[in-house]
C-alpha cells in the first residue's frame, strides 16, 4: 500500500524552494545542479539529450517536492520543485511523477576514490517523447555557477548518454548510443534499468542491469563528490533510491 510523505517531510522539501539565478540555456533535462537543504533553486541546461528538446509543457501534478532528507532542483528558472510528485512505495521505493525535470540528492551520498553508485528505475508508462533518467556522480560546487558533475542516463528506446556538467555548459563523453545492455521498453512502455557507475583506480565503468555499456578514463570525468538521481520531465517511474558502496 502506498503512502504519501509526512507533513514534516513535505514541509522540509517545500521550504527548499527559493530561487537562485543562474545562466539560462536550452533545457533538455539531462543535467541540473543540487543545492543546500535550505534553498532549492531552478536552473536550465544546455541541449543534452534527455529526449527531444522539451517544447511540451511540464505536466501538472499534485506533488509537494522531494522526500524529507533530500534536496531537489529543477532545470528551468522559476519552476518550483513542488511540481514533482514523490510518493513512498513498497520496499522503500519512490514513485515519481513529473512535472519538471530535476535532480535529487542527499549529502550522505558522497564518495571519493573507488566506489559504486547505483539506482534502479522502473518506467511505468511510455512518455509522450523519449525522456531520460539515471544518476550523477562527482558533484562539486552544486549550489554555485561553477557546478560540476558527471551524469549517466538511459531512455526507453534502449540508449544511454554520458555527459559532464561544467558550469553553464556540458561536455559530451558518450553521445546517445544503443546498447544490448539497455533494454527497450515493452509495448506498454514498461522497462527496468539498474543504472550504475563503478569508479575504480584508473577508470569508470558504466553499467545497466549489471552489464557494462562503456568505460572511460577516471581522469576524464569528475568522480569525487556527491552522487544523486536524475529524472526528466513528464515521466512516471518507480525508483529504488541511489546507494553508494565504497
Amino acid at each position: 500500500m502506498r503512502v504519501t510523505w509526512t507533513i514534516a517531510g513535505v514541509a522540509l522539501a517545500a521550504a527548499a524552494c527559493s530561487t537562485n539565478k543562474q545562466p539560462d540555456a536550452t533545457a533538455e533535462g539531462n543535467s541540473a545542479a543540487a543545492v543546500p537543504a535550505t534553498s532549492t533553486t531552478t536552473t536550465t541546461t544546455p541541449a543534452a539529450g534527455g529526449g527531444a528538446a522539451t517544447s511540451d509543457a511540464d505536466r501538472a501534478t499534485d506533488g509537494a517536492g522531494v522526500p524529507s532528507g533530500y534536496v531537489g532542483r529543477t532545470d528551468r528558472e522559476g519552476v518550483a520543485i513542488s511540481g514533482a510528485k514523490y510518493a513512498a512505495a513498497k520496499d522503500g521505493k519512490w514513485e515519481i511523477t513529473t512535472g519538471p525535470a530535476h535532480i535529487v540528492y542527499a549529502a550522505k551520498d558522497s564518495a571519493r576514490g573507488s566506489y559504486t553508485a547505483s539506482a534502479t528505475f522502473e518506467q511505468l508508462e511510455a512518455p509522450a517523447h523519449p525522456e531520460a533518467y539515471g544518476i550523477f556522480i562527482g558533484g562539486r560546487n552544486l549550489d554555485q555557477p561553477t557546478q560540476q558533475y558527471t551524469y549517466f542516463v538511459v531512455r526507453g528506446g534502449g540508449e544511454y548518454l554520458i555527459k559532464v556538467r561544467d558550469g553553464a555548459g556540458t561536455r559530451t563523453v558518450s553521445d546517445w548510443k544503443a546498447s544490448d545492455a539497455v533494454p527497450k521498453a515493452d509495448a506498454a512502455g514498461k522497462a527496468t534499468y539498474r543504472v550504475a557507475a563503478q569508479v575504480g583506480a584508473d577508470s569508470v565503468r558504466f553499467l545497466v542491469n549489471d552489464k557494462a555499456v562503456t568505460s572511460v578514463a577516471k581522469a576524464s570525468v569528475p568522480t569525487d563528490g556527491i552522487a544523486g538521481v536524475r529524472v526528466n520531465h513528464n515521466l512516471h517511474v518507480l525508483v529504488t533510491p541511489l546507494t553508494v558502496k565504497k
